[in-house]
């Protein structure tokens, strides 16, 4: 087998992992919560925050001006797959987020 097709069946085999995040100004106690059908983009979510992108526009102003350390970045709950098959990708992040959001009282929603 090439190393080509090695490579490609390893990346198949990775794990996806949904779930949801909070993104908390330490400043304001602001709580931006949102949820990704897979968490390894969350990454691309800070990129954005630091390259002035994000569609946010309170987040990114507030990114802006504080910058990156005044901000805390947690993932709150990963989605067991059980879930996911029994409810749907969609509905499961949605149920998930509203539960979240019940729980840590007042927060913005990124999605």
């Amino acid at each position: 087998m090439d190393q080509r097709k090695i490579l490609k069946e390893q990346y198949k085999e990775i794990k996806i992992e949904a779930g949801i995040y909070t993104i908390t100004n330490k400043q304001t106690g602001d709580i931006y919560i949102g949820s990704l059908n897979n968490l390894k983009r969350l990454n691309g979510i800070i990129f954005q925050l630091n390259s002035g992108t994000h569609m946010h526009k309170n987040l990114q102003q507030a990114w802006k001006e504080q910058g990156e350390l005044a901000f805390e970045c947690v993932v709150r709950e990963i989605l067991k797959e059980e879930v996911i098959e029994e409810q749907g990708m969609k509905e499961a992040l949605e149920k998930t987020q509203e539960k979240w959001s019940s729980q840590l009282g007042h927060t913005i929603s990124l999605n």
